[in-house]
Formats: structure tokens, sequence, C-alpha cells
């Protein structure tokens, strides 16, 4: 990765084991030369996170649950009072009830609708109001993931599209506010990857499949190629890059029927 991000430093959010999205993207800012700081939620997965947080040089991590506002507080106070400034922020983190996420979304409960808006949409906003005063004097930029299933029917997807249909539209409006100041807010859309996350949703295995057999590079993505497209983004290159679903799913996204051998 050399050195595109040498001096930056930055809060990785939502790392769950070594396979998850956002572990494939924090190794691969610590190769590019950031200094990271990490979040987890519960006991649980802090242990997980202890030995691969301390692989990339990282001493700082704290427990948060992004539906609580005095947790979320907390966190970046200490994260300020560790560092004054911070260059990024990757959002990782989503939601929703497993037993949901299968079958029509017409069964989808009010109870899971709000919990799976509020933690995979709206914490991003939340995050970003707090990230805001770190940034401000010398801009910075805020990562989100997201998935085709926002704008594209995906088998048991169901409330979870609704959910990153409502974050991309969070990037665009967070993109327009902080521009002027410099904050570069973009989201990264990779195709199903093998994570605790996309093992959650019904059908997981065939989908994956299915996209590794159809889309244009005949493979899915990597956490190298996610990694390597959030360096991108965070560092000096990607200066004019903001409110942008950036799709990293070897070109899936741009058929309209699968490949003829599997039509």
């Amino acid at each position: 990765m050399g050195n595109q991000l040498q001096g930056k430093r930055g809060l990785i959010m939502g790392v769950a084991n070594e396979r998850s999205i956002a572990w494939g993207i924090a190794k691969a800012m610590h190769e590019a030369g950031a200094e990271l700081a990490f979040t987890y939620q519960g006991e649980a997965f802090g242990k997980r996170l202890e030995p691969l947080a301390q692989s990339v040089g990282s001493d700082f991590m704290v427990d948060v649950d992004v539906t609580d506002d005095a947790s979320l507080d907390a966190a970046f106070e200490k994260l300020a009072a560790r560092w004054p400034s911070i260059d990024f922020v990757v959002h990782a983190i989503a939601y929703s009830d497993k037993s949901e996420l299968q079958g029509r979304i017409l069964n989808t409960s009010r109870e899971n609708f709000k919990t799976s808006l509020d933690i995979s949409a709206y914490s991003f906003i939340d995050v970003a109001r707090r990230a805001h005063p770190m940034m401000v004097e010398h801009g910075g930029t805020l990562l989100t993931l997201t998935y085709m299933g926002s704008t594209r029917v995906t088998p048991n997807y169901n409330v979870m599209g609704v959910a990153k249909a409502a974050l991309e539209s969070s990037v665009r409006y967070l993109a327009n506010d902080l521009g002027p100041e410099g904050i570069r807010v973009n989201a990264i859309s990779p195709g199903p990857m093998k994570t605790l996350a996309g093992a959650a949703i019904g059908g997981a295995r065939k989908t994956y499949k299915h996209t590794d057999q159809n889309a244009p590079l005949r493979s899915n993505a990597t956490l190298d190629a996610v990694g390597g497209t959030a360096v991108y983004l965070a560092s000096d290159a990607g200066a004019c890059t903001t409110g942008e679903i950036v799709r990293v799913d070897g070109g899936f996204h741009v058929l309209g029927m699968p490949q003829y051998d599997h039509l």
C-alpha cells in the first residue's frame, strides 16, 4: 500500500473478526501508514478485536453502543483526549433481526424496522456529528459500507435494503453539508462477502455463488480490494471524491441478466 496514509489517524468502527470487511479496511490502512483506533460492542467482540488491534499497533479500543447517546459521547471524548484531530472514520455497523432476513419484507415488524434503520443508517449521521469537530480545521473522510440491495431487490435482504437506501441518501446529504469544510463522505458497496453479517441473510451461499459465477470479473470482492478502495478514498488521491457509492463487486452491478451459461 506504500505510504498513502502516512501521518493520518482514524477510527474503525465495526470489526467483528478477521473476516470482517472493517478488518480488511483496517489492515490496508495500517499498511498504508495510518494510526488506528477501534470501537467494538460488548465484551465478546472486544476479546476478538484485541489481538487484531494489537497486530496493527493499536492500543486504543473503546466499547460503544451506537443506540446510546451517552456511550457515543464518551467514546469520542476518549478519542479526543488521545488525539486532538482525526483524518478518517470507517463506519461498518449494521444490524437487523436475523429472523426477518428471510422470506418477505411484507412481514417486517415495526420494532425491527426502527431498530434496523437506527443502527444501520442513523448511526452514521450520529457518528459524523461527533467526528465533525475533530476534522473541521483540516478536513477528513467519512466512510461507510453499503450493498446493492439498496437499489435492486435482493432475495431475503428485506428491511436491510431499505436501511442501506437510507444510508446511501445520508452519504449524499452529509457530503453536501460537510464539503465546504473539506470533509468527504463516501460509501463502499462490495458484492456479497463471506462475513459474519453476510451469513445472517437467508440464502447467503446461493447469492455468493451466483455473483461469483456471473460478475464480469467472475469473482466476488476480496478484503484486499475493499481495503485498497478505502485507502484511496481516505488518501490525498481521493481529495475530489465525495458523495459517491463506490462499487467493488467484480462489476456485477452492470448486468441486466446472468451470463449466458447461467441463464
